[in-house]
């Protein structure tokens, strides 16, 4: 058995804890194009980009964001 949750089917969240930790550590809510520009800009997964592009315009919280696209941090 491994720790690897990619291994296990499901996907690495810690990637995406760490953008999201550092995109909101001083701001309280920030728009999905600008979370979008700064997943590209870390060159995170063409599957986190994705789910990141899919999320609708608007702006969100660390806890909304980390919920949406399947993070584990809020």
């Amino acid at each position: 058995m491994t720790d690897d949750a990619s291994v296990a089917g499901e996907p690495d969240t810690q990637a995406l804890d760490d953008l999201l930790d550092d995109i909101f550590r001083a701001q309280e809510r920030v728009t999905q194009a600008e979370i979008y520009r700064r997943a590209v800009a870390a060159e995170l997964p063409p599957d986190l980009l994705a789910r990141i592009d899919a999320l609708p315009e608007g702006e969100y919280a660390v806890d909304e964001a980390s919920d949406l696209l399947g993070g584990s941090i809020g």
